[in-house]
């Protein structure tokens, strides 16, 4: 069973749809209980890092997503929810993520003619530290960003994207993922890693 985190900041119904597409029992729930006994979670999450994490906290979600990575359960961020994962925001002012990954999230500052957001289709290049959720994938395929930020002084990125400059597309350490863009937006390519991960 895979949870998707229902905390009042995700586009779920998409997420849901994709991960059923590829076979996946899917649940999406705001009870720990539920992602207790979950054999995966998902993260989502869109809008702003400080209402997002502050939403999480009030639901004593925050805990329970912690817990369940501490304790090795496979953990999917995307989007927001992978920028979450972090240490921290500099996204208006300074927030707390959840800390599971090193690193900082930053604004975007690609050169002058790119428009924040970034928003598109944009070609995967990995690191060294290539993900297992990429396992099926080629260097160049294409997934599809809208984002203002991204992570960096993260020494977990597992994929990055070109906008003027390189942008962080992922992140992993252990059983911890996040990918900055959308997975359940990204067509074949998504599916496929949406499958990777489900099958971890």
């Amino acid at each position: 069973m895979i949870a998707i985190v229902d905390y009042g900041v995700g586009n779920l119904f998409s997420l849901r749809s994709s991960l059923s597409a590829v076979g996946a029992e899917v649940t999406v729930t705001g009870d720990g209980d539920a992602l207790r006994r979950a054999d995966k979670i998902i993260l989502p999450g869109v809008g702003a890092f400080g209402d997002a994490a502050a939403k999480l906290r009030v639901t004593g979600l925050d805990a329970v997503v912690i817990e369940e990575a501490k304790a090795g359960k496979p953990l999917l961020g995307i989007c927001l929810g992978m920028q979450l994962l972090l240490e921290r925001s500099l996204e208006y002012g300074e927030h707390a993520g959840l800390g599971l990954i090193p690193g900082d999230v930053v604004p975007l500052s690609p050169p002058d003619g790119l428009k924040v957001p970034h928003m598109g289709w944009n070609a995967l290049q990995f690191s060294e530290l290539r993900s297992p959720i990429f396992r099926d994938l080629n260097p160049g395929d294409h997934v599809y960003f809208v984002h203002s930020f991204h992570a960096a002084n993260c020494p977990c990125v597992t994929a990055t994207a070109e906008y003027g400059i390189p942008v962080t597309a992922a992140v992993g350490r252990d059983n911890v993922y996040g990918c900055q863009f959308h997975p359940e937006k990204s067509g074949p390519v998504g599916l496929t890693i949406l499958k990777s991960f489900c099958e971890l």
